[in-house]
């Protein structure tokens, strides 16, 4: 697939998942990384047919999970809630992951999760106070 055109669907996934920012760092340090995270990773992979960008999401946030991935779930847990995942959604796949991945993946996905929601909920705070009335 032509590069413009990898990179236009990849840019569209991320729009869907709430994340054209991200990855801003893998721009400045190696564009190149950048250009196969966005264009292949997102323009071809999730992209594919058959699967919606939701279910890609939970594949995504379930195996972070099991995985215990230090980084990455993050924004995972943010593009879950900006696709419509609710609370109970999400601790849902964070139980039953962690009954196959082990008792100790729920309690990092926990953290990790957690740390999503008091991030998210002090931007929201921020964000009010910065209005005007």
């Amino acid at each position: 697939m032509e590069h413009k055109k990898r990179m236009k669907k990849g840019f569209e996934v991320l729009r869907k998942m709430g994340r054209l920012g991200t990855m801003m760092n893998q721009k400045e340090i190696y564009p190149d990384l950048y250009d196969l995270s966005v264009g292949y990773l997102f323009g071809e992979i999730w992209s594919r047919p058959h699967l919606s960008i939701r279910d890609r999401e939970l594949i995504t946030l379930a195996s972070n999970i099991a995985l215990a991935r230090p980084a990455g779930t993050h924004s995972h847990y943010r593009s879950a809630k900006h696709l419509g995942f609710t609370k109970e959604e999400i601790m849902e796949i964070i139980i039953h992951v962690g009954h196959y991945a082990g008792w100790p993946a729920i309690a990092h996905a926990l953290i990790q999760y957690e740390e999503v929601l008091k991030q998210d909920a002090a931007a929201r705070k921020t964000k009010r106070k910065g209005r005007k009335p």
